[in-house]
């Protein structure tokens, strides 16, 4: 429906957060784009509902030096095509990526996933789709909006994506200022060339679209039914400003899952790791650390 709105990276990506490594890849009927750079165990790395790869730029260099990093935009975000509505849900952006994933012949040894993507990389686990040695979840949204929010929330999310004025609508009101709203909303600060990311993004009808589509189409009650039987090690980072998960669902998670840990991480938001991308990294590899029981190399 909005194809002719779709961002293009040849001409809206020019100089998207590290270009170079950027290359679009045919995988289950969509036309993907794919960040993939360094050498080493292969990292997936899922971004959350309406971001897409720019989230992991200030990441992917220093892990690149340990890892082959693997960071696709999710289906109809960014420069990714739209897919079919049944694909915006949970099980189906899980089969997208595992089809990618086939076409790219890499095998990920370790995953990360923000927000509404560590649920993706959760469910693919689940699936038998991918088998990773760790999960690691940052500000995971894996749980369903508590009390009334969990039917209102996905009933206007609903409602909204039928409606085909609603994304364009969203996209002519993307203002510089109405998106660093939304951001502090989530709990998070970033600075002005963070905000552009997230603003350049949202002034494509397409992706808002995709944004409202997986909202309106996300369940996690199949999902959180199924966490005592997920045998890879769920690591949980949270920041404890974010507003946009509820920082105590770690609990609730780490009670239902067998192997999990949690972390948690004060003054920072929903966009823990664009706020603070060293200590996630540092996170992240003393996570990979202790699955070898190998310690740090002395300074």
């Amino acid at each position: 429906m909005f194809e002719r709105d779709r961002l293009s990276l040849d001409i809206h990506g020019k100089d998207w957060p590290l270009r170079q490594h950027s290359r679009t890849v045919t995988a289950g009927g969509l036309s993907w784009h794919v960040q993939i750079m360094g050498t080493g165990p292969v990292l997936l790395m899922l971004h959350g509902t309406g971001a897409s790869t720019h989230t992991w730029r200030a990441l992917m260099p220093e892990l690149a030096q340990h890892y082959t990093i693997v960071a696709p935009d999710l289906p109809g975000h960014g420069f990714t095509g739209a897919p079919t509505r049944q694909d915006l849900t949970v099980g189906g952006m899980a089969r997208a990526v595992s089809a990618l994933l086939k076409v790219l012949n890499l095998t990920p040894d370790l995953a990360v996933g923000h927000s509404a993507g560590a649920a993706v990389l959760i469910w693919a686990t689940l699936e038998g789709l991918i088998h990773p040695k760790a999960l690691i979840a940052i500000n995971g949204a894996l749980l369903p909006f508590k009390g009334a929010s969990g039917w209102i929330f996905p009933t206007m999310a609903r409602l909204l994506f039928v409606n085909p004025f609603t994304p364009r609508l969203f996209a002519r009101q993307a203002s510089a200022e109405g998106v660093a709203r939304l951001i502090r909303q989530t709990g998070s600060t970033l600075d002005e060339g963070g905000i552009d990311y997230y603003r350049r993004l949202m002034r494509s009808p397409a992706h808002c679209a995709a944004a409202l589509g997986m909202m309106a189409n996300w369940d996690l009650r199949p999902m959180g039914r199924l966490f005592p039987r997920l045998q890879t090690p769920l690591h949980l980072i949270v920041g404890e400003e974010d507003e946009a998960v509820d920082p105590d669902d770690m609990e609730i998670v780490l009670n239902k899952v067998p192997k999990g840990t949690g972390y948690r991480l004060p003054g920072l938001g929903h966009l823990a790791h664009e706020e603070d991308p060293h200590q996630i990294i540092a996170l992240i590899r003393k996570i990979d650390r202790d699955l070898q029981g190998t310690d740090p190399p002395a300074a």
